[in-house]
């Protein structure tokens, strides 16, 4: 599945042996609109429930940026409260998929990741990522806050870690500081070693057993049943706030940066 260029777009194919990998891309730096957020979130139930994959693989197209985060574009073209709820919602969504797949989710990070994209290196299960793989919570710096991907971030690193991201929102933490405090499990300092790791890893869940797996799942996420209500709630406060004058005014001068 494909969405056109210039809107980015959301892709997955499945190996032989039922790797599946669902790749994006976006020209802002893999920014994350609300089209691929949709595209994302349905790829991920889709590949869920397919018997034919035994594990997926997530990860993004180019080599400096894994994601940057929300689209400021939609951001600043949200009106009301019901499309600011919406277009956060697309955040809560990918991340409840991932959190609800019964497949082992492993992360591909080969650059930098901000808000959304930290975010999702904190849903998957098991995190690669470059040596070049910085990360920042920049939700503060605009006038929002990380309320939607924060609990899937203290989940990971926790809550001493995420106030530290989300507080100085426009420091980078580097890749280091994200392995130490268990964001990445591994860091690489080239690419093919860290394709050929995720590869050798893929190879082994795909011929691991699918229910000790999804067992084992369920038992990492412990805890998060509540999330399909409270990720939306977060999504209606990042809502309210996008539509405030200062919310508003800071996107403005971070877009001119």
């Amino acid at each position: 599945m494909t969405e056109e260029k210039n809107q980015g777009f959301v892709s997955f194919s499945i190996s032989d042996l039922g790797i599946a990998s669902i790749e994006f891309w976006h020209p802002m730096s893999n920014a994350l609109p609300g089209i691929i957020l949709q595209k994302l979130a349905s790829s991920i139930n889709e590949l869920g429930q397919d018997k034919k994959v035994k594990v997926i693989v997530l990860k993004s197209q180019g080599e400096k940026a894994f994601c940057a985060g929300a689209s400021f574009d939609e951001l600043i073209a949200i009106k009301d409260l019901e499309e600011g709820k919406k277009f956060f919602s697309g955040f809560a969504n990918v991340i409840n998929a991932c959190r609800k797949c019964p497949k082992f989710i492993i992360g591909r990070i080969q650059g930098r990741a901000v808000g959304g994209g930290v975010g999702l290196a904190a849903t998957v299960d098991y995190c690669f990522a470059m040596k070049n793989a910085e990360v920042k919570l920049s939700e503060l710096a605009v006038g929002i806050g990380p309320f939607v991907v924060g609990p899937a971030v203290a989940r990971k690193i926790g809550l001493s870690a995420m106030s530290e991201l989300a507080i100085n929102a426009t420091e980078w933490r580097s890749a280091e500081w994200a392995k130490e405090k268990g964001l990445y499990t591994e860091i690489f300092n080239e690419t093919e070693e860290m394709d050929a790791a995720i590869l050798t890893l893929s190879e082994k869940l795909a011929n691991s057993n699918p229910q000790a797996m999804s067992n084992l799942k369920k038992i990492f996420w412990e805890g998060t049943e509540n999330w399909d209500n409270l990720l939306i709630e977060r999504a209606e406060i990042s809502g309210k706030l996008v539509l405030s004058d200062f919310t508003i005014s800071a996107i403005n001068q971070f877009k001119k940066k």
